[in-house]
């Protein structure tokens, strides 16, 4: 019976767990910020970005990679003006 109780919960564990990573990787989105004439790689959403950094925040564009967001905000960190 214990061994029945116990690859039951397993199972169960092994389940939730596989629903959630799928989500989670779809979450991890890296965004690059125009802040105060800088480049920034944020994680957070446009509006969290404004709360913590002003209103003279905007994004730049949205990729899957950190590597990517961070060679993008290189090429664009001379390009970024004040707003």
């Amino acid at each position: 019976m214990k061994k029945i109780l116990c690859g039951a919960m397993f199972c169960a564990m092994a389940l939730s767990l596989a629903a959630a990573l799928p989500m989670q990787a779809a979450a991890a989105k890296y965004t690059v910020y125009c802040t105060n004439g800088k480049t920034e790689v944020d994680m957070r959403t446009p509006a969290q970005m404004k709360s913590a950094r002003g209103g003279s925040t905007y994004p730049l564009a949205t990729f899957d990679y950190r590597t990517d967001a961070d060679n993008f905000a290189k090429k664009m960190n001379r390009q970024c003006p004040k707003k």
